[in-house]
């Protein structure tokens, strides 16, 4: 049995974790924590409810959990992971908005073969249409990112958007010019650069998680697009982490390394 506390439990995807994780086979909540709703009700699977903590480290002591799923918000993410790894607590992390430098200096702290996984998202859906995107880019170079999320989302570009771009750069044998940004009449109306790829952000109510990848070439383009219209679509893969992070040490990013054969 995996004994799982869930650290963002009465937020929106907090409640779908704590509800995708009591589903599971050989898992349990056994922790909710969510420091503005204390004293809240996160749903289970099983029409019941678990009640929500204020504060991390005592939900730690008092169940000594074995992993923390932690969808979160930016500003809290780095002290919660530092007081759950600390503990020698694997870390499933959907909150987005740390550096990848920061992540690793974060693992670096934590006790041996303790695990801190990352993924920018957790839908299988959008792990092969980044791999796609890779792909492609070997053979069409010029690519641009339109990302598009709910008005809440607390950073831009998403993380999926900067993986993304992250793995055309690598793919890529030549660094294509961004004309236009020279001619803008409103700036920053042809996106911002990571890695060398264009990524334009869309937040307006409505929408979920949805990222399309352009890529142009000679007389031809191609769309690789994923779209996310329930957070349910993340519940798979967040079980997926849960099940694996145990057999893992150190810093690990990308749902893809745990969808090799």
């Amino acid at each position: 049995m995996i004994d799982v506390l869930v650290s963002g439990a009465a937020g929106r995807m907090g409640r779908e974790v704590v509800a995708a994780v009591t589903a599971a086979d050989a898992m349990r909540v056994v922790a909710a924590v969510d420091t503005g709703y204390a004293g809240d009700e996160a749903p289970d699977c099983h029409g019941g409810s678990i009640l929500c903590s204020g504060d991390l480290a005592t939900a730690i002591s008092a169940t000594s959990p074995d992993v923390m799923v932690d969808f979160t918000h930016p500003d809290a993410v780095e002290a919660n992971l530092r007081t759950a790894l600390a503990s020698g607590i694997d870390c499933v992390v959907g909150t987005t908005g740390l550096s990848e430098s920061l992540l690793g200096e974060i693992a670096a702290e934590a006790p041996e073969n303790t695990c801190l996984f990352f993924a920018p998202n957790f839908a299988i859906g959008a792990v092969l249409m980044m791999r796609l995107a890779a792909e492609a880019a070997r053979f069409m170079p010029h690519a641009e990112i339109i990302e598009l999320h709910h008005d809440r989302k607390a950073d831009a570009p998403s993380g999926t958007a900067l993986r993304t771009a992250s793995l055309i750069a690598e793919a890529r044998s030549e660094v294509p010019s961004t004309p236009g940004a020279e001619t803008e009449i409103a700036a920053g109306a042809r996106g911002a650069l990571v890695d060398d790829v264009a990524v334009h952000s869309v937040r307006l109510p409505g929408l979920v998680a949805h990222q399309e990848v352009l890529l142009g070439g000679q007389g031809q383009t191609l769309s690789i697009r994923h779209d996310s219209v329930d957070r349910t679509s993340f519940m798979p893969g967040v079980v997926l982490a849960v099940r694996s992070v145990g057999a893992l040490s150190g810093l690990v990013i990308g749902l893809e390394n745990l969808m090799e054969p």
